[in-house]
């Protein structure tokens, strides 16, 4: 057991420069490798998480955006449409004004005129009033005179 002992502790004194060498090469690359690797990585995580942090600020900046712009359109169409209305009433009213005016002046031009026919009908009867009388009178003579002829 005496020489797997002084075997093993041979190798293991011949596996120590090895040991020493990766325990070195380890450190060499942890600071010349991988320290700068772990600086780049992380300088790209600060400016991808800065970048999506400033994305969302102005995601966030045109929804507040464009909900006031949808507020303000909202408002210039109610504006609108109460113009609109106004306009449509104003309209009306003059257009009630304005049949209205027309049926009074054909109200009074009705009545002007049945005025007019009434008086030519009174004028026509007593003018056919005395016509008649003067064409009995014409009739009569002209019958008398056939009578006595």
């Amino acid at each position: 057991m005496d020489a797997i002992l002084a075997a093993l502790g041979g190798l293991l004194l011949r596996a120590l420069p090895t040991f020493l060498l990766l325990l070195l090469l380890h450190f060499y690359l942890k600071l010349v490798f991988f320290r700068p690797l772990d600086r780049v990585l992380e300088s790209r995580r600060s400016a991808t998480e800065g970048a999506r942090a400033m994305a969302q600020t102005s995601l966030d900046a045109a929804g507040r955006r464009s909900a006031e712009y949808e507020a303000a359109l909202r408002a210039a169409r109610g504006e609108i449409y109460k113009e609109q209305e106004e306009t449509r009433r104003q309209w009306r009213a003059q257009q009630s004004a304005a049949v209205e005016d027309s049926r009074r002046s054909a109200s009074e031009q009705v009545k002007q005129a049945r005025t007019q026919i009434a008086d030519e009908a009174a004028q026509a009867a007593l003018s056919l009033e005395s016509e008649s009388e003067i064409l009995a009178g014409r009739i009569a003579e002209a019958f008398l005179r056939g009578r006595r002829r």
